[in-house]
């Protein structure tokens, strides 16, 4: 855990396909990604000659088949040949490649991407995947039943109630507590609104050093710290109702910066989560929590932790906000956890970003 000094860098546009439960494209996101590219190209003035790196979020595993990622490559063309690389995980991580791609020197400026299409096998099923091959994944625990888990360690522990699970979907949903309580479980002590639908979507997110984020756009998101953390697999080994790799995560991430930023972008696939989450950040009540509606509105697998980090960046890039907070996360229950913070002109403070070395 250290402070590097690095050039600054920017988020200078996002952009995401509809969070829908179903769509007719194929597995590979080509029908997804292309108005995403189309739209960012418009928005910036350039075209795709202009990205120096390229580099995608997914999962064969949901995709169904092999190397789907090359499949993807087809929403971008084959010519002139691109400098490409690809993670298996949510775009989140994609994009901290990107990141890191620019921070070298090698690029100026670099695309992540990542798609997701929940709709074309069992999620539950596929998820379950992730989870220890010996001990947990032969008896195929399905996602919801892994939360259920969590959310009753944390009822019976006292971590928190049902009423406050309630109360970060009803800033969601625009219901009221008591009508949200009065719901049947579907998941004891789960009812539906504490766990985020699956969505069909892909996102894009462009970063640019410094010279050419100014060149443009008029108020870029500038990269002010970014970490991510991993804790034990072992659901046994873990206080499952705490998240220590996000503290540390946020810990690196933020540095000795105030954590009053104006808006955090969580990604939580149940409202616990999300309760958890904003505990380890330690964020002020003055901080206004996924004005997007966050992933309790949909969750898109693969693209949901790099569309909070777009969010949060579009804040910025439209002058809603100073500064901003996101998290991602990945593996079951909050086993990764990656959180970056974004500062416009007047909040970046000195050429320096907090994060791992």
């Amino acid at each position: 855990m250290t402070t590097a000094k690095l050039p600054r860098i920017a988020v200078i546009g996002f952009a995401h396909a509809p969070n829908v439960a179903e769509t007719h494209g194929t597995t590979n996101g080509v029908e997804m990604l292309m108005p995403c590219f189309a739209k960012l190209f418009a928005e910036l003035g350039i075209t795709r000659t202009d990205i120096d790196f390229w580099c995608s979020g997914s999962s064969d595993y949901l995709a169904g088949r092999a190397f789907s990622f090359i499949s993807a490559i087809d929403s971008i063309g084959a010519v002139p040949p691109i400098n490409e690389s690809h993670v298996e995980m949510d775009g989140a991580w994609a994009l901290y490649e990107a990141f890191v791609k620019i921070a070298t020197g090698d690029v100026d400026v670099a695309l992540a991407y990542a798609f997701g299409k929940s709709s074309a096998g069992n999620a539950d099923q596929i998820l379950a995947l992730q989870t220890d091959p010996y001990t947990v994944a032969p008896l195929w625990p399905d996602t919801r039943s892994l939360g259920a888990l969590q959310a009753r360690a944390g009822l019976d522990s006292g971590a928190w109630t049902e009423a406050d699970m309630a109360a970060v979907a009803a800033r969601t949903l625009d219901r009221s507590v008591d009508e949200l309580l009065a719901a049947d479980y579907v998941a004891n002590p789960l009812r539906a609104h504490d766990i985020a639908p699956y969505a069909d979507s892909a996102a894009a997110v462009i970063l640019a050093s410094e010279h050419k984020a100014r060149e443009l756009v008029a108020n870029p998101a500038w990269i002010t710290g970014w970490d991510h953390r991993i804790d034990s697999p072992n659901f046994g080994a873990r206080d499952l109702t705490a998240s220590p790799s996000t503290r540390l995560a946020g810990d690196t991430a933020f540095g000795d910066r105030s954590r009053a930023v104006d808006v955090a972008e969580i990604h939580a696939a149940f409202t616990h989560q999300e309760l958890i989450v904003a505990k380890e950040l330690r964020l002020p009540e003055s901080v206004r929590i996924n004005p997007s509606g966050g992933s309790l509105a949909a969750n898109p697998l693969f693209s949901a932790g790099l569309q909070r980090i777009g969010y949060a960046a579009h804040e910025i890039l439209t002058g809603s906000a100073g500064t901003a907070v996101a998290h991602a996360t990945s593996g079951p229950l909050l086993q990764q956890n990656m959180v970056v913070t974004l500062g416009n002109e007047e909040n970046i403070g000195a050429n320096e970003v907090t994060g791992e070395n």
